[in-house]
């Protein structure tokens, strides 16, 4: 229950507007690394001194303006302009819809393109974002065109899809992302079930480890991080085939000392005004998450818009729930 109800506000327009006005507040400031890119790079340097490793990525997503589509790309270009500059150790992650994917492939190819070649030029990788199964092959397909004419750039594969295995084999020869995925799925498409999802995200991480080009393993779960370590262990896996990733503010002590033990470790790196989906998705994703911000959203020194919404949107669905029991 309490994952749909996060999912239900990550899709509410009136609060991410509301949250665009607000700033970095409501918790969000734990979990994203500023609003601009001076922020970020601040962030990345401290990340960096301690062996990490960071993925940025400029948050929004589901554009339907092109002026919009544009003003992104132009935002990442300046972020890759500022990586170069500042020589510090990351590389980009984007999202499709963000740069037009739901306005016409052509065009969101286009931006693509130019960002990719610019990375190309400064030898920064580029990691394309899988978003809901609605945008799956679109996204292949602008992987497919990119990487006739590039190589610094990958994927990710969720391991909630039913098919991940299918995606995996194809993309093999890829640097990729393995999730466990962040979107609500239909059953036809994807596992329900956290058993599965878990095992079948061990599954891929092991066969990728063995058959792919480069494996980002991206989990906060540290017996899946404990087997990982295990698993190459075993198999003479060296460590420059594969890093291990989590979200910015998360589990800050497991980082460090992951990077300390001598693993290739990588913080995703998110910022920018646009953070209120991104920030309910996390939360929707695993509820303990929620006990990261609780203290910031909800007590009486933060009094915000979201504090009162979710309140109201629990609130709603427990007296539908009540209802309907009475029935």
């Amino acid at each position: 229950m309490l994952k749909d109800i996060f999912m239900g506000l990550s899709q509410n327009q009136f609060l991410n507007s509301a949250a665009k006005k607000y700033g970095l507040k409501m918790g969000a400031q734990s979990v994203v690394a500023g609003t601009n890119i001076n922020e970020v790079i601040k962030s990345i340097k401290e990340l960096n001194a301690h062996g990490i490793s960071c993925t940025v990525d400029n948050l929004g997503e589901f554009v339907f303006k092109e002026k919009e589509a544009n003003a992104a790309k132009e935002q990442i270009l300046n972020v890759i302009e500022a990586i170069y500059e500042h020589k510090v150790d990351a590389h980009i992650s984007l999202k499709p819809t963000q740069l037009g994917l739901d306005i016409e492939y052509s065009f969101c190819l286009s931006n693509l393109r130019e960002i990719v070649d610019k990375a190309s030029n400064y030898g920064i990788f580029v990691n394309i974002d899988m978003e809901d199964t609605s945008h799956l092959q679109p996204t292949f397909d602008l992987l497919d065109d990119l990487s006739k004419e590039y190589d610094n750039v990958g994927t990710v594969i969720q391991a909630y899809l039913l098919r991940a295995d299918e995606y995996l084999e194809k993309y093999k020869n890829y640097r990729l992302r393995i999730v466990k995925g962040a979107y609500k799925e239909p059953i036809e498409c994807a596992y329900q079930d956290k058993k599965d999802i878990d095992a079948n995200f061990i599954k891929l991480i092991e066969w990728h480890l063995l058959n792919g080009k480069f494996t980002s393993i991206a989990t906060h779960d540290h017996n899946i991080i404990n087997h990982v370590k295990e698993f190459v262990r075993k198999h003479n896996i060296p460590n420059e085939k594969f890093e291990i990733q989590m979200l910015y503010g998360f589990r800050k002590d497991l980082q460090l000392k992951l990077a300390s033990e001598g693993y290739n470790f990588c913080t995703y790196v998110p910022f920018g005004t646009d953070w209120y989906g991104y920030f309910m998705r996390r939360l929707a994703e695993r509820p303990q998450n929620l006990n990261l911000v609780a203290k910031q959203v909800f007590n009486k020194k933060t009094n915000t818009i979201l504090g009162v919404a979710a309140g109201a949107f629990l609130l709603g669905r427990m007296t539908k729930s009540t209802k309907k029991k009475r029935r």
